[in-house]
């Protein structure tokens, strides 16, 4: 007679953690911007078009968010497709279309989503945006970046939606995601490196993302940090992206890769391929003093070993 009590009080014990563990579940993987309402206007304060045009080409904008299939880098019209172990992912529009694009956001919105990887609507955004990396962005670019994409042409064309397997559809579980593996913090100057190493790092680390292509990644998606510009597979599955530390670059000199981020041409004469052929048309564009600058950060990158692939 005994039993019959005690499996009733075990079901009720078992359904008790389910649900505290999935209302646990629930409260940690909650978004949280960076910035709440309070700082609308203070963010809203003009930007500088003209240094948004160079914090655009800097964060590789138009490599990812330009329509497929024409040559204009400014019409932002997405859709590109983004392979990946999860699905694919589409580029969101980032156009001033106010339907399909960013014409409603406001600067606290693209603040939010660069440096929190958070919605405009409070959903996550998948970290197929790089917002692991632009976190360290300052918030003056990002008024920058938002002058300029508000002078551009809006695209009324709405990409595709997301093609992902369950779990990786629900966006609320990117907040757990974000717990073990998000960690945001701005780049802050170095007062013992020169300024012009601290404006490499800014743009190697933060607006360049560089890491995001050319690190090895763990099961869930994640930067391995014993990889960290070490190089490893392509994530999109199309070949091996080249180590950037000493261990590969030891023989390149800082005007060696001042010359590649200009003409795309390494010194043995080869032309960069994949990806970073689309980069080159972004970094081509900026000041010769930033390309000097990414390049004394690169040279003074630890030395890692290129990981074998997996």
């Amino acid at each position: 007679m005994w039993k019959r009590p005690f499996f009733i009080f075990a079901s009720a014990l078992t359904t008790a953690l389910f649900v505290g563990a999935a209302l646990a579940g629930w409260v940690l993987s909650a978004p949280h911007p960076r910035f709440g309402a309070g700082d609308a206007q203070v963010l809203e304060q003009s930007g500088d078009p003209d240094r948004g045009r160079i914090v655009f080409a800097a964060a590789d904008c138009g490599s990812c968010h330009a329509s497929p299939g024409q040559m204009d880098r400014l019409r932002l019209g997405g859709g590109l497709a983004l392979a990946s172990p999860f699905g694919t992912f589409r580029v969101p529009n980032i156009s001033p279309d106010p339907d399909v694009g960013i014409g409603r956001w406001r600067t606290i919105d693209l603040a939010n989503a660069l440096l929190s990887g958070v919605a405009p609507s409070g959903q996550h955004l998948y970290p197929a945006l790089p917002y692991t990396s632009y976190a360290g962005m300052s918030v003056d670019d990002i008024r920058d970046l938002m002058a300029f994409l508000r002078t551009l042409r809006p695209v009324s064309s709405r990409p595709p939606d997301n093609e992902l397997a369950f779990p990786f559809k629900i966006r609320r579980s990117i907040g757990l995601w974000k717990l073990l593996f998000f960690h945001p913090s701005p780049i802050e100057p170095d007062p013992e490196r020169p300024q012009d190493w601290n404006r490499g790092r800014y743009l190697v680390e933060a607006t360049g993302h560089c890491a995001e292509c050319h690190s090895s990644r763990n099961a869930f998606g994640a930067i391995k940090a014993s990889t960290r510009f070490a190089g490893g597979p392509d994530q999109e599955g199309l070949g091996y992206i080249p180590n950037l530390t000493p261990d590969h670059l030891a023989r390149w000199s800082a005007e060696d890769i001042v010359a590649m981020l200009k003409t795309g041409y390494t010194p043995d004469l080869r032309f960069v391929g994949s990806s970073m052929a689309d980069v080159v048309v972004n970094t081509a564009s900026l000041p010769d003093s930033d390309l000097a600058a990414i390049a004394t950060y690169i040279k003074s990158l630890p030395a890692r070993p290129t990981p074998p692939p997996s």
